[in-house]
């Protein structure tokens, strides 16, 4: 007998901030020799450092077909890694922010999974079936109830504040490859229904080099309920420039639902980073694409030793209290993401006010 309950939408649901407490994070787990410039043994590494951060504060969630799972066992048993589980969940790639759910926070406090239409960022790198799938197999293994929605939306295409502010860009959710024909307003209002935020804000577009058309995630990052940290680039001859001071300009007008304005805090870039004889020349390598994980703030860095520092400085300001630790992220950067982009966290079931 399913006893699923029925989906919520709107009104009755809450997007939880990465900042609160969470039960897990999910990950899908890299499989593909034809990626990487033939780097996937170091990736993997990476990505057991990964699992040894996350299983520090929470516990792991692993995506990948069942033929992978011995391997992945044995490789993070050698590392004293136990606090994971893994699923018979087969993906096409590693991007667990974009394919995977987005957990919603229910009116009686327990979780729902938003399951959007995913085209692998406009159809760009097909397959994507079965990564379009997992939001679906999510909500069927953990038997909860599932919300889907025909709108093409990558979980790094949008940031909030748990209190009903969105963030997102132009270049992305307005873009034809995504949702051609639908307006600024249809586009807010499902997101509405699915995530039960009342305010969108808009930016432009995202940096040089980045394959999504221009995710939030590697720009614009709340740290708390009211402030942000936002990238910028002080060289005019940077080709990040021009977009990042637009973008700085619009947040000056930011507020929260309740009409505060948001703090804005400056995050650095680092120095560029270029792949030679890839489709990629220059590399979308940024700071802002951390994860919040419990007492952790989990933050990809470049091996540069001065940009790193001082953007780990920076962010340690902004989450007193939590560890602040960084994970070299130049072999993901090479396909054009980092640590939240390869994360997605799945929130505790909190008890909601009356």
């Amino acid at each position: 007998m399913n006893t699923t309950p029925t989906p919520m939408q709107g009104n009755d649901l809450r997007w939880p901030a990465e900042w609160e407490p969470q039960d897990a994070v999910w990950i899908s787990w890299p499989h593909r020799d034809d990626l990487w410039q033939g780097g996937l043994e170091e990736l993997l590494s990476r990505y057991t450092d990964l699992a040894a951060a996350i299983c520090d504060e929470t516990e792991l969630r692993i995506n990948a077909a069942q033929s992978l799972h011995p391997g992945i066992r044995a490789r993070l048993a050698a590392r004293g890694l136990t606090r994971f589980c893994l699923y018979d969940h087969p993906t096409n790639d590693v991007w667990c922010r974009d394919h995977g759910p987005i957990f919603t926070q229910r009116r009686d406090g327990t979780m729902q999974v938003a399951d959007w239409s995913f085209n692998a960022w406009g159809g760009k790198f097909p397959p994507w079936n079965q990564d379009n799938a997992i939001p679906t197999r999510t909500a069927a293994s953990l038997r909860l109830p599932r919300l889907s929605s025909q709108m093409i939306l990558e979980g790094g295409a949008i940031e909030g504040n748990g209190e009903g502010l969105l963030l997102t860009t132009e270049a992305v959710l307005l873009n034809p490859n995504r949702n051609p024909g639908q307006t600024k307003a249809d586009i807010e209002a499902e997101l509405h229904r699915m995530l039960g935020t009342t305010s969108v804000f808009w930016l432009g577009s995202g940096i040089e080099g980045d394959d999504t058309d221009g995710h939030i995630d590697d720009m614009v990052r709340f740290v708390n309920p009211e402030a942000v940290v936002s990238i910028v680039e002080p060289d005019p001859h940077s080709p990040h420039y021009r977009n990042l001071a637009e973008n700085n300009e619009r947040l000056q007008d930011l507020r929260t639902p309740g009409g505060h304005r948001v703090e804005i805090i400056p995050l650095p870039m680092p120095n560029p980073i270029t792949a030679k004889d890839w489709r990629l020349e220059q590399l979308p390598a940024s700071y802002a694409n951390f994860l919040i994980c419990n007492h952790s703030v989990i933050v990809p860095i470049f091996m540069q030793d001065k940009e790193d520092d001082k953007a780990l400085g920076i962010l340690r300001e902004c989450f007193p209290g939590r560890k602040v630790v960084g994970i070299d992220a130049r072999r993901l950067v090479i396909e054009g993401g980092a640590i939240h982009c390869i994360t997605q966290q799945q929130p505790s079931p909190q008890p909601r006010e009356a």
